[in-house]
């Protein structure tokens, strides 16, 4: 079985989330979702993410059907451990982080990086409504 491995906080899902999980999931039989933890979140997007908690979160992307399991995490090692554990063989991954380490690449036969879809973005999208209100 080949496992393939994603992750990200994946806090307000947009059409870009839904692709990259079609994609990945292209690439093998099986699924692995990581998500980053509530206060990893607020640590990386700022004090007042994530706008839904990491439990919310994990329950909206259960009901993806190309998602096979999901873990969260809250550092760089625990990052790693679950994608070990997994027993991945690619990492799937934005390609905003081309030129940037990929936590977990040394764990894996591969990296693949997935190309934005359009201009979806959560914070695009965050800062859209804030300019609505």
């Amino acid at each position: 079985m080949k496992v393939i491995w994603t992750n990200g906080c994946f806090d307000v899902l947009h059409r870009g989330h839904i692709e990259l999980f079609k994609h990945a999931k292209s690439l093998g039989d099986y699924l692995v979702v990581g998500i980053d933890d509530d206060s990893r979140v607020k640590g990386s997007k700022g004090p007042t993410r994530p706008i839904n908690n990491v439990e919310d979160r994990m329950e909206m992307l259960k009901s993806i059907r190309y998602i096979d399991e999901i873990v969260s995490f809250n550092t760089d090692s625990a990052l790693e451990t679950q994608i070990a554990t997994s027993g991945a063989s690619i990492i799937v991954i934005g390609s905003d982080y081309r030129d940037k380490k990929v936590i977990g690449s040394n764990l894996v036969n591969e990296v693949v990086f997935f190309d934005r879809v359009g201009s979806y973005s959560t914070t695009n999208i965050l800062n859209i409504k804030e300019k609505l209100s």
